[in-house]
């Protein structure tokens, strides 16, 4: 099986929930001997073409636009896999590349959407834009030769909708793989010099884009004189007015610490004294997975994708609602405790990896 692998930025370490899933997802696959292209965005990877785990990434020219960088993008790699890579399956995530399914089977190809979340419902875009990743969802459920959903109640909304296509819908969640709690220390949170100390930050991790709801936070978390602080990790896909006005926000208690991984990520999880998700969009969240899987507290809004995750009632707030959200930041009569065996064997990406083959290898051998 050729396969080559299109919608998402790069790998590896490069910022997204996309991205994650694709490090995460593909090298376990080229262990169990399939052949992966990563056909990346310029922008965003190394000049010339290299391998990660086995994976070949082929970077190609793309514009860094918030408009237009997806789709154009999208078009030149599926002609590029066609004709260079000879690839014989193409795996286009998200709904926005996955207008181009109808392209790709036309060129020979079968073509499997991972369906990563309803980015219809971003608050960035324009009802225009809004309507074209829509009609990039039917795109996928009609022409696709199988869709994977990583959420459980938008599978469950999509085989409503689409009776008629129902049987090539599947659920496949993401997972978590931030690495042993070992590697998380104090030692490490010490050395990034942010000016925190174990137990005294409440954290979060995410983009800084509006449907992450970093602004909700921010607001919930001035309403006390503050005795703690906020680290908030990670960066902008394309600085705009809404990123720098958060920036602009930093003071000595709410802390930007860019983007973070590794040791350095796990020691933040380990010792934060709550992880916080204000989240107004999402597929199904890879960070709070991982803040799951390093026994952090946890903190949720309740978005569908969100309440997916299966906690109890008391780790969620009411999505938008800031004097909920710091009704429950600062009521220290609460157990966010988050860790369980059960939830965290459920999104284990070595089995997440196995299912994802059995269905690639259903649709090859047919």
């Amino acid at each position: 099986m050729k396969l080559c692998a299109i919608g998402l930025r790069g790998i590896p370490n490069v910022m997204g929930g996309i991205e994650s899933h694709c490090q995460a997802i593909y090298p376990r696959l080229v262990k169990k001997g399939v052949d992966i292209t990563v056909i990346a965005r310029s922008p965003y990877v190394e000049k010339n073409a290299y391998e990660y785990e086995g994976i070949k990434i082929i970077p190609i020219y793309a514009t860094k636009s918030k408009l237009f960088e997806t789709f154009l993008h999208t078009f030149i790699a599926i002609i590029y896999a066609r004709l260079f890579v000879k690839a014989n399956v193409i795996h286009l995530h998200a709904v926005g590349p996955a207008i181009f399914t109808p392209f790709a089977r036309l060129l020979g190809m079968k073509v499997i959407v991972t369906h990563h979340g309803a980015d219809y419902n971003r608050a960035k875009w324009s009802k225009f834009a809004k309507a074209v990743l829509k009609f990039g969802e039917t795109m996928a459920v009609k022409y696709a030769n199988r869709v994977i959903v990583v959420g459980k109640s938008l599978t469950k909304e999509l085989k409503v909708a689409n009776p008629r296509y129902s049987n090539k819908i599947e659920f496949i969640p993401n997972g978590a793989s931030l690495g042993s709690l070992e590697t998380a220390t104090e030692n490490v949170l010490e050395k990034m010099d942010l000016g925190i100390q174990a137990g005294n930050y409440i954290l979060s991790v995410s983009r800084l884009v509006p449907e992450k709801g970093v602004h909700d936070l921010i607001s919930a978390f001035n309403k006390v004189e503050q005795l703690s602080k906020l680290v908030i990790v990670g960066d902008a896909d394309h600085e705009d007015d809404y990123s720098s006005n958060l920036v602009k926000q930093a003071s000595a208690n709410i802390i930007f610490a860019g983007r973070r991984s590794g040791a350095e990520l796990a020691s933040l999880f380990k010792y934060c004294r709550l992880f916080v998700l204000p989240s107004y969009h999402e597929g199904l969240p890879i960070v709070a997975l991982e803040a799951m899987s390093i026994h952090a507290p946890v903190l949720l809004s309740d978005i569908a994708p969100n309440i997916d995750v299966g906690l109890p009632e008391i780790n969620y707030f009411r999505c938008g609602d800031t004097e909920d959200l710091y009704l429950k930041l600062f009521n220290t009569n609460i157990n966010f405790s988050s860790y369980s065996d059960e939830l965290v064997g459920e999104y284990n990406w070595d089995d997440i990896s196995l299912s994802t083959l059995e269905l690639l290898n259903k649709e090859v051998l047919k």
